[in-house]
């Protein structure tokens, strides 16, 4: 199934204030260049929902969604879009709708396929090459599929390690798959791509694959079977019981697991923030607004101001808040280039 989300291809400024906050960190020429962009997110679960949110919330003109799969009861804790109601509807679907209620001029595309060697040239043709991937698949030959694909077509990448069994989202961390470390799936993708596609040893650690990845430096925390897996694990995807889903489920069906882990919400969507910042910050290149120390601007000291605004309200004049337009000057923007480099 591909479906395009109909929405109103109307971009004014006046339809952009609704990123005012935003525009204001990656400045109007930065935007442009997100507006402009294609983003494909493959894997729409706990780390790839959230990664659909915040890239809508930055204005990305063009999302393409893949994902075979419909929410399932067990999707409640971590996945955005899987709220009362839903169970049994396309994950892909839902997450398209919720993007067109955030930013109606976004065009969105949802693929329902599960993606692999089968299906590669179709979700993602080499004749029409995104801006950007972000790899949110949690079966390992499809992501060692996936990342090869893109180094090798010079497609901008970042993928997401594993995010389960994991409770510190403070150790969550974004660097080069080469450089990665403390994360037994990263691990595992490093030694796929070696074996199944001839890439490099670097047991040294000095070079880099040229792939970006989300990951965790926490260890990974072995699952604790609750009372209901008494007598073995039940699947409860939504399907099961009319006998086409579930355990016919030849793409990653949870009874094939060898161990179901478990996962926070306050983690997965960790990850799938920190790969929009990478996704951001590479498309707007040196377009965002400059630091405090590149201006040379003071800002005003904390503690006199709220000595300011503590006196104002006293005197029965209107409180400002520090930091208002009204008081602050303009800040500085870098224009940058047009062009994505």
């Amino acid at each position: 199934m591909t479906a395009a989300i109909p929405t109103k291809p109307v971009k004014s400024r006046s339809s952009q204030r609704r990123f005012d906050r935003f525009v204001r960190l990656v400045s109007e020429p930065g935007f442009d260049r997100l507006e402009a962009a294609h983003v494909v997110v493959i894997g729409l679960g706990g780390v790839g929902g959230f990664a659909v949110e915040g890239l809508a919330r930055c204005g990305v003109g063009h999302l393409t969604l893949v994902d075979f799969d419909v929410v399932c009861a067990t999707n409640v804790n971590r996945q955005i879009q899987a709220l009362q109601g839903v169970v049994g509807q396309p994950k892909g679907q839902l997450l398209a709708e919720r993007v067109a209620r955030i930013s109606p001029t976004c065009r969105v595309d949802f693929v329902q396929k599960f993606y692999g060697k089968d299906t590669a040239d179709t979700i993602l043709p080499l004749d029409a090459k995104p801006d950007f991937v972000v790899d949110a698949i949690d079966s390992l030959a499809a992501k060692l599929h996936l990342i090869d694909r893109c180094q090798r077509n010079g497609i901008a990448l970042v993928s997401s390690m594993g995010a389960a069994g994991k409770l510190d989202p403070t150790a969550v961390r974004l660097d080069d798959l080469y450089q990665s470390h403390a994360d037994p799936f990263a691990r595992a993708v490093r030694k796929g791509l070696r074996k199944h596609y001839g890439w490099p040893e670097n047991s040294s650690r000095t070079k880099l694959s040229g792939v970006t990845v989300v990951y965790s430096e926490e260890s990974r925390r072995m699952p604790l079977p609750p009372s209901w897996d008494a007598h073995g694990f039940e699947c409860l995807c939504p399907s099961d019981q009319e006998g086409n889903w579930g355990k016919d489920n030849h793409f990653h069906a949870c009874t094939s697991r060898n161990l179901v882990e478990g996962s926070a919400v306050f983690v997965t969507s960790v990850f799938g923030m920190v790969a929009v910042s990478a996704v951001v910050r590479g498309i707007v290149g040196d377009a965002v607004a400059p630091t405090r120390a590149e201006t040379g601007q003071r800002l005003a000291d904390p503690e006199q101001s709220l000595a300011a605004e503590v006196e104002s309200a006293r005197a029965g004049s209107p409180l400002r808040l520090a930091g208002s337009p009204a008081e602050s000057p303009q800040r500085r923007v870098l224009s940058g280039n047009p062009e994505r480099t």
